[in-house]
């Protein structure tokens, strides 16, 4: 399904990603490790087209997508669930999920969507007409997610989506996640926490000073000794 090659991404001339290579398959959930300032975000934000590369080359579905804006990428269905959740705190849980919807691909089935998110997330069906920012941490990244949904996701990148919640949440949160992969939808997960990732992720790859330093299947990146090394910086 997505296919990047030999990618450069940076900011300001200066590379972070260097000749990144990976490939994710449909329907898979593949891992994305790595220590602190490895790269991780960059390499999403350069997927959701919010970095340009310097060189190399972004395939979705055998089709060239790398000179393609951030907002022609949502439409094809490249959905990225920020780190921090980035609700619009003064806007409804109902407004907030209307927003996600908004492209042009999506709109048509907004209603669908809609009710199909509220399946998923019932919370949100109770909090629908609350102030997304009185929500809490684990209702916002709920909300975050369902309004990735709600955008016509194909590919859902998730950036850190245990970040600061409670452990009851974060098993919440993986157990959607599950159901989700379940469903058939393709997932990049790019998360610290090592052993979630290697739980719920068919395969990984794991960044270092941006590059590519270990890929394979989950069990196999788990017991290679490198994990610990590029993931602990030691």
């Amino acid at each position: 399904m997505l296919e990047i090659h030999d990618l450069i991404a940076g900011y300001g001339g200066v590379p972070v990603l260097r000749g990144v290579s990976l490939r994710i398959a449909k329907g898979e959930i593949v891992g994305l490790l790595g220590a602190n300032n490895a790269g991780k975000t960059t390499l999403i934000n350069a997927l959701s087209g919010l970095v340009v590369p310097m060189s190399g080359q972004i395939l979705l579905d055998g089709k060239d997508v790398t000179a393609l804006s951030a907002k022609a990428r949502v439409r094809r269905g490249i959905i990225q669930v920020p780190e921090g959740r980035l609700v619009f705190p003064e806007m409804s849980v109902r407004e907030n999920l209307l927003l996600g919807g908004i492209n042009a691909t999506a709109r048509p089935r907004r209603a669908t969507e809609m009710e199909y998110v509220l399946n998923l997330f019932p919370r949100l069906r109770e909090r629908f007409s609350q102030r997304a920012g009185t929500l809490s941490g684990g209702e916002q990244q709920m909300l975050a997610i369902a309004r990735g949904l709600m955008a016509g996701a194909k590919l859902l990148m998730l950036d850190e989506p245990s970040l600061g919640l409670s452990p009851r949440f974060v098993q919440y949160i993986f157990e959607i996640i599950e159901r989700l992969h379940g469903a058939g939808l393709t997932i990049l997960l790019v998360e610290q926490n090592l052993q979630l990732t290697l739980r719920y992720a068919g395969r990984c790859y794991v960044l270092e000073r941006g590059h590519i330093v270990i890929e394979g299947a989950a069990d196999a990146v788990r017991s290679d000794p490198r994990t610990r090394s590029a993931y602990l910086g030691l």
